[in-house]
């Protein structure tokens, strides 16, 4: 099987009695191309039992410092003509705060997807697809593609809309979860979550997004009942983490495009 994820087989480790465990390999995901895009790519991801996003920001930041240290032979780097210091630690804001500093725009004042489209639409002449939720239109919109870019020094973006992070436990304002991803030369280059490990809330969840994209959508999580069992037996509270490794050769090499590499 081409897997897109190894996420949840590692999680079933966890069940097994595995504290921590980590995995190097390849994804494969019809996503289209760019340059800092291609269908197949290299992965890292690990979970580790008993710490939750915070924890896994820390291990994060301190990772990335010292392969620059052991590549280059320095945490400070050159991409693209902008020097850069991964060495930590590094700034750390909400997706909220994130897109107030760089746009001026609280996306709550919008608290439903057709107010948000509406705003998008009026104020950045967006194209917004039938049917996008107001956390599709905050991450990929919003923060995706006018945020990001200007994200060049290592940072934290934290507390996602939970619409598009179905995996990642509730920060407890019943919109937001405990998700983070990192930006290092205005590209995403990692992802991760304190990791749900409720079983009835989790299989809500499958069936939420079941409901909110229907069938074929790029986001569409299908139900995962060897997962959910698994969980039943008792998943430890863990984060969870996932870095493409192709993305962090083009920034220690400082390569424009991921086929370089």
């Amino acid at each position: 099987y081409l897997r897109i994820s190894f996420e949840l087989y590692l999680k079933r480790l966890l069940v097994g009695g595995f504290d921590a465990v980590y995995e190097i390999g390849r994804d494969f995901r019809n996503e289209g191309v760019s340059w800092k895009h291609n269908p197949e790519f290299t992965m890292m991801e690990f979970y580790k039992a008993y710490i939750d996003y915070r924890g896994v920001m820390d291990i994060t930041e301190r990772l990335v410092a010292y392969i620059a240290e052991q590549v280059t032979g320095s945490t400070t780097i050159t991409f693209q003509g902008q020097e850069i210091e991964l060495a930590p630690p590094w700034k750390r804001m909400t997706i909220r705060e994130a897109v107030q500093e760089h746009l001026g725009i609280d996306y709550m004042d919008y608290p439903d997807a057709e107010s948000l489209a509406v705003m998008l639409q009026e104020r950045f002449n967006a194209k917004i697809k039938p049917g996008e939720t107001w956390g599709r239109m905050v991450v990929e919109h919003l923060l995706g593609d006018y945020v990001e870019k200007k994200l060049i020094q290592p940072t934290f973006i934290t507390d996602y809309p939970r619409e598009v992070s179905p995996f990642a436990k509730d920060t407890g304002d019943n919109l937001h979860v405990e998700r983070f991803e990192f930006y290092i030369g205005a590209m995403e280059m990692g992802n991760a979550f304190t990791e749900l490990n409720d079983p009835i809330v989790q299989q809500k969840r499958f069936e939420q997004m079941a409901a909110l994209y229907g069938t074929g959508d790029d986001d569409e999580t299908p139900l995962d009942e060897d997962y959910l069992r698994a969980m039943r037996y008792g998943m430890p509270p863990n984060g969870g983490f996932g870095m493409g490794i192709d993305r962090l050769v083009m920034l220690l090499t400082d390569q424009r495009t991921i086929r370089d590499v």
